[in-house]
């Protein structure tokens, strides 16, 4: 079976977000993502606390993507050091597994 990871990244906007969303998705780099419009980030930049609106998602894709999917958002980012993390699937629904697994290879 293969390795399944999330793509977690934070964006300045849910318009960056859904961008950035839509060229992993048809670039087939991710099988779907899912776009929270609205997050508040409260962290340190520059010598300063800052507290902002963001936007976040969870991108869905195998381990083999990933180094591909970091890129790609980094590429295509407009923050100078973006968050982007990727995360480990445990374990999951198997025809949702499989489904990413079509989705990347189709």
């Amino acid at each position: 079976m293969p390795d399944y990871r999330s793509v977690y990244a934070t964006f300045k906007d849910s318009e960056q977000a859904i961008e950035i969303a839509r060229a992993l998705v048809e670039e087939k780099m991710v099988a779907c993502v899912n776009v929270i419009e609205r997050v508040r980030s409260v962290y340190h930049w520059q010598g300063q606390v800052h507290d902002d609106s963001e936007a976040a998602f969870f991108a869905k894709t195998r381990a083999d993507k990933t180094e591909l999917v970091i890129a790609r958002i980094a590429a295509l980012h407009t923050y100078e050091t973006p968050c982007i993390v990727v995360l480990p699937v445990e374990a999951g629904h198997q025809p949702y597994l499989a489904w990413i697994d079509e989705s990347l290879d189709s």
